[in-house]
């Protein structure tokens, strides 16, 4: 697992992770009941705190993500990859309404509103 921790990015550390898992577990590289690395050995592997890395997973299983067995380590969950994704989407619909609505407010066209999306969107590729 290839996690990369940045010191100068605004997120902290175990968001960072966080997000990394979750990336990797929609792309299909982490499967379900797949084996995490312990917490010790990640923040080891990391060169961070136990507790940051604990934390990671903390709330990486709280979101349904991963499943810890006592004993046996952390799992990747078994949860439904079209799931988490309409709830992204959905997030994604819910922030462009505030977009569409301000945009509005300050006198955006649609033709206008499309072509920031287009720099937006290719500025990320």
């Amino acid at each position: 697992m290839n996690i990369i921790i940045s010191n100068v990015a605004q997120e902290p550390i175990y968001e960072q992770i966080v997000s990394q898992i979750k990336q990797l577990i929609m792309r299909g590289e982490l499967t379900p009941d797949q084996a995490l690395p312990s917490i010790r050995n990640l923040a080891k592997e990391l060169q961070i705190s136990v507790i940051t890395t604990k934390r990671a997973y903390d709330e990486l299983e709280r979101g349904g993500f991963i499943v810890t067995v006592p004993g046996k380590g952390s799992f990747i969950a078994a949860q439904n990859k079209e799931l988490f994704r309409e709830a992204r989407i959905k997030e994604v619909e819910e922030k462009m309404g505030e977009a569409v609505s301000t945009a509005k407010l300050v006198g955006i066209t649609l033709d206008e509103l499309k072509d920031i999306l287009i720099l937006l969107y290719e500025e990320g590729e």
